[in-house]
Order: structure tokens, then sequence, then C-alpha cells
């Protein structure tokens, strides 16, 4: 499982990336709005890390699977956000070239 700070950077960027600031975030995702903006920084800064339910809300609203945010190497991180983003038949043509690779190394 991805450590604190790597859990905290990739909630960061997708933040950023989706033009958020913590306060938003946190009303987004269901937190109170007097204290959403001191939980995303904690969250941030590796404080502390949200529980299940709160990560879920988090990730719906930056609009990015759950799993980006575990991912324990940035590369997985990106197969994980490239292969959300992907059409079906995109997703169809990754998850061939996966069972080949996979066939290969055995």
């Amino acid at each position: 499982m991805a450590s604190n700070q790597v859990w905290a950077r990739r909630l960061r960027a997708a933040r950023e990336a989706k033009g958020l600031s913590q306060k938003q975030l946190g009303i987004e995702a269901g937190l109170d709005p007097s204290v959403a903006s001191t939980r995303i920084n904690r969250y941030e800064m590796g404080v502390h890390r949200a529980d299940q339910p709160i990560t879920q809300k988090v990730a719906e609203v930056l609009n990015i699977p759950v799993a980006y945010l575990y991912a324990d190497y940035d590369g997985l991180a990106e197969l994980i956000l490239t292969f959300e983003r992907a059409t079906a038949e995109q997703k169809a043509y990754l998850l061939e070239v996966a069972a080949r690779i996979r066939a290969g190394s055995q």
C-alpha cells in the first residue's frame, strides 16, 4: 500500500489538476465547511489519511479511481488513470497487451 506521503502527493496533484481549493474539495466531498480546508490540508501534508468513505467521496469529486491514490508506484498510478479514462475499445486493447505481457513472462 502507498505510504502516507505518496497518497498525500497524489491527492494534492489530483486536486490541483481539477482546479479546486482544499476547502472546495472538502465541502464537495461532504466535510463540514468549518473544517473542510483543515482536513484536506492534513491529508495533503501526510499528517492523516482519510478513511475509506471519505477517500471514496474525494475520489468521486476528483474524478479519479480510488486505486490511483493507493498505488505503490507512480507508473502504476498512471496506468490506473489511463485505464480509467480509456474508452471501452482502448480498455480491451490494454487488457490484451497485459495478457500478452503476462504470457511472455511465464
